[in-house]
């Protein structure tokens, strides 16, 4: 089982009345130092009981937790603990073997993302903590991401990560998709993002004033760190930014609208199964048949993706969307043909 910060806590507290050498702990003496220090390091946590303790005790003497050499003696009515050898300590050795075996899980997960910068130190900590913590050799690859190595861009990921940490102001080299040739631009960088294999760093650019530019990283063609002031990020909470929309493209002069699409077929159960937003409510109008509410601002990889459900999906709302869909579907017909 895991180990939460208020278990840690009374597991310490524990810790340190098993070896204190100079008074002994009955099993009410180690509910009241538990309770004592819980209250004034953790106010909110409440207070614990004897079974709770006991669980606790139990937790650190088994395998999963540090088998602690704990001696039990009864003095009357009274049941006292205290550590066989008073210089063992938890502390001095704070991962049990199923936090390490949890370690060992987490690591092979980040180890997947080779090619990106900001975890090339997993190669060269692996060694180390396979060494010092006795970890076991990973059974092979158990999970696995959609994740290009291979993308253009990843190279500058770590570069705009740091930019970001360190609150650093870049000059960009750029090549749009629109432009003949490459320009220059100045960002101060907030936040990255991943969205269908890309990834995309947003800021504010001074040049139009606004704290939500956006660059995809294949364009870019080179950094250079500028020693211009930064200009932190006061309006954009990030966390909330993204949930009018899907993808990673936001209008700005657009508010979010009922968007209505009605489902065919086995299309439907992937539907209810992935979501498209999380505003999503659905309904089924017919057992083949779903319609999905949506409440969000029209873009780009919101055509793109009613696009890729062509001929199992229907815009029934709002009509703008639904002229939209029907032109680019037409132009697709009329782009198609013999070369």
């Amino acid at each position: 089982m895991p180990v939460n910060k208020n278990a840690f806590l009374r597991y310490k507290v524990l810790d340190a009345c098993f070896r204190n050498p100079g008074r002994l702990y009955a099993m009410d003496d180690l509910v009241e130092a538990c309770n004592a220090y819980m209250m004034e390091v953790a106010p909110r946590s409440g207070g614990i009981r004897r079974r709770q303790v006991f669980d606790d005790i139990r937790f650190m003497e088994s395998a999963d937790g540090w088998q602690i050499p704990l001696v039990k003696w009864r003095s009357g009515r009274k049941v006292f603990f205290r550590y066989a050898d008073l210089s063992f300590s938890i502390m001095s050795n704070p991962l049990s073997d199923l936090e390490i075996a949890q370690l060992r899980s987490a690591i092979d997960v980040i180890a997947q993302f080779k090619g990106m910068p900001q975890f090339e130190w997993i190669q060269d900590l692996l060694p180390k903590l396979s060494r010092n913590l006795a970890l076991e050799e990973a059974p092979g690859t158990i999970v696995e991401f959609d994740h290009n190595q291979y993308l253009r861009g990843l190279e500058f990921l770590g570069s705009l990560y740091s930019a970001v940490f360190y609150k650093k102001v870049l000059l960009i080299r750029y090549h749009p998709f629109d432009f003949e040739t490459p320009c220059e631009l100045v960002l101060h960088p907030y936040y990255l993002k991943q969205y269908s294999n890309r990834w995309y760093v947003y800021g504010y650019n001074p040049e139009n004033g606004h704290s939500d530019w956006m660059l995809a990283l294949d364009r870019i063609l080179a950094i250079e760190e500028m020693r211009s002031a930064y200009q932190p990020n006061g309006e954009i909470d990030w966390r909330q930014y993204f949930d009018d929309i899907i993808g990673v493209t936001k209008p700005t002069d657009r508010a979010p609208e009922r968007v209505v699409l009605r489902f065919f077929g086995k299309t439907c159960h992937y539907i209810v199964t992935k979501p498209l937003h999380g505003s999503q409510k659905s309904r089924w109008i017919r057992p083949d048949v779903l319609e999905v509410h949506l409440e969000v601002i029209p873009n780009y990889e919101l055509e793109s993706t009613i696009l890729s459900f062509a001929g199992f999906v229907q815009v029934a709302e709002p009509e703008h969307l639904a002229q939209t869909i029907r032109a680019r579907l037409q132009a697709a017909l009329d782009a198609s043909g013999p070369p």
